[in-house]
Order: C-alpha cells, then sequence, then structure tokens
C-alpha cells in the first residue's frame, strides 16, 4: 500500500460536501465502490472547468483515477462502476438520465439540469460547442463511438486544430473496430502517429490489447 504523503502546506482547493451528506447518505452507504463513485462525481462536478450538472457513463469509464480505484481487490472496474452506479440512483443520490446516460448529483441545481435536459436540448448545447459548419468528424464520432457532450466535442474542436482531419477519421474507425470506444483511445491513436508518423516503416498494428499496455502503464 503506498503511504499517503499529506496534504501540503499554503492554500489547497477544497470540495464542498453538504452536511446531509455525512448525516444521512454515508451511514447508509455499505458498499466502498459506491461511497469512491459518488464522492468522486461530487468532485467533478464541483471543478471550476466543470461547466455541466452531470457526467456520462463513458466519462466516467474514461477517468483512470476512478477506474483504478474501484476494484483494488481484483473485481473488473467496469463491474464496480456498474454496480456502484445502481446503487447510488437507487439510493437517490443520483438521478439518471437513460437517453443520454447522464448521471446527476441530487442535489438542487443537479435536479433542475435534470429537468432541463431532453433530447433537443442537449442537441442543441452539443451544437453551442462545435462550428457553425460541423465537421464530419463530430458526425463520424456520434454514428461509431457514442453521443457527444459540450466536454467531448470541444475535445475534438482541440484535435482538429491539432491533426489532419483524415488521422481523426481513421482512428475513429480503428477504435470502433477493435471495440474500444472512447476518446482516449482515439487520441492516444493520434499521439503515436504523432511521434512515430502514421506511415512511417516502424508503424505497426499495436492498438487492441497493445493499447490497453500503452494506457495503462
Amino acid at each position: 500500500m503506498k503511504k499517503f504523503s499529506g496534504f501540503p502546506d499554503g492554500k489547497l482547493a477544497v470540495t464542498p460536501l453538504p452536511n446531509l451528506f455525512f448525516s444521512e447518505l454515508l451511514p447508509a452507504i455499505d458498499d466502498l465502490a459506491e461511497l469512491k463513485l459518488i464522492l468522486h462525481i461530487i468532485w467533478l462536478i464541483a471543478r471550476p472547468k466543470q461547466r455541466a450538472q452531470f457526467v456520462t457513463a463513458n466519462e466516467l469509464r474514461d477517468d483512470p483515477t476512478l477506474m483504478q480505484s474501484l476494484a483494488p481487490n481484483g473485481e473488473k472496474s467496469g463491474d464496480a462502476l456498474a454496480r456502484a452506479l445502481d446503487a447510488a440512483v437507487t439510493r437517490g443520490a443520483l438521478l439518471h438520465r437513460d437517453a443520454s446516460d447522464a448521471y446527476f448529483l441530487n442535489t438542487e441545481s443537479g435536479r433542475r439540469a435534470f429537468e432541463k435536459m431532453d433530447a433537443p436540448r442537449e442537441k442543441s448545447r452539443v451544437r453551442e460547442a462545435m462550428p457553425a459548419q460541423r465537421p464530419n468528424i463530430f458526425k463520424m464520432y456520434e454514428d461509431n463511438i457514442g453521443m457527444l457532450t459540450p466536454l467531448l466535442a470541444e475535445e475534438l474542436k482541440d484535435a482538429e486544430a491539432q491533426y489532419p482531419a483524415e488521422w481523426i477519421a481513421e482512428a475513429i474507425k480503428l477504435s470502433a473496430e477493435y471495440n474500444k470506444r472512447n476518446w482516449k483511445y482515439i487520441h492516444a491513436i493520434l499521439k503515436r502517429w504523432q511521434d512515430e508518423g502514421r506511415d512511417s516503416k516502424k508503424r505497426k498494428r499495436w492498438w487492441g490489447d497493445e493499447y490497453d499496455k500503452h494506457i495503462n502503464r
């Protein structure tokens, strides 16, 4: 077990927790994975750069800090996440919007955002984060990987400014082909091509299981 070195001196950023969390919710939670999940989502939504009042299941699955913490005893982290999400929704700590697979904290602001989210509104929020002329890569992502959130739309915009569009399109197709349907794997492909050359002689078909080794090392 790695020993925690302690909090540093000076002003620290803090994540607020309601008093009801300690008096009502915490005593009722009997699954460590559920507790870690709820605390992690509270932290994500409270971060200054977090604009949305929700997180998606894909974003949680792509979060290495969360996924590594959910299964310390050999259980598959994906199974632990699914169990923790179901438990937190059943308990009422989280609200779940099935259509977008989005999870909201059951707070006043979270409930307002939950009620406002419907399919037309969600699509309009994504469009606000995109250029007026929608590039093919956005449609490719939705067709091959999944729903675009405003945060993912911004990631695609940043990638488009850094990598050729045809690289992004091919990386999306490869991610889908090898059933690695998330932005983390797509970005790993692009970074690899940028570092080693997309058409170089040393290029290898290292995606799939090799990506797992690269991403998790």
